[in-house]
């Protein structure tokens, strides 16, 4: 027994088509659109199992689930778009450590060193006990931000 049955209206079956058929769209969206036209319940043509369809669309059957139950959880719109991430990061660089990054950067570089390396600089930022630890695609970041 499917937990999530998905019932498209008339409207949302033809707007699912265009996006299917013409246009330019996301991948991800046209995909979205593709489950939720064979996964729809009020079509009377026959459906496709959730195994049949993963295996058209190259796509896991858990997607299948997480479009259906978002469709029927958030509604239209929120089945075709991928939802936003909710990873929050703290920042390990400040105003001070990135200004001391961009001084270091346009000092002399190390003995034997024609100049900086990203690597380098996270290495002497560490050294010099400026934070614990920082990664050179951190300091990448930081100073990319700058000319």
């Amino acid at each position: 027994m499917e937990k999530y049955l998905v019932t498209l209206t008339s409207e949302e079956r033809e707007q699912l088509e265009a996006i299917v058929s013409k246009g330019s769209h996301q991948s991800q969206k046209v995909i979205n659109a593709l489950i939720l036209l064979n996964c729809d319940t009020s079509s009377g043509r026959p459906r496709r199992s959730g195994e049949e369809l993963a295996a058209v669309l190259h796509v896991s059957a858990r997607k299948i689930d997480r479009v259906k139950k978002r469709f029927v959880e958030e509604g239209y719109e929120a089945a075709l778009v991928r939802p936003p991430g909710q990873r929050v990061y703290d920042s390990k660089i400040d105003g001070e450590l990135e200004a001391r990054l961009i001084a270091l950067s346009c000092g002399a570089p190390p003995e034997g060193q024609a100049k900086w390396s990203l690597r380098l600089l996270a290495q002497r930022a560490v050294e010099l006990e400026y934070v614990d630890s920082l990664s050179h695609e951190t300091v990448r970041r930081t100073l990319k931000k700058t000319n």
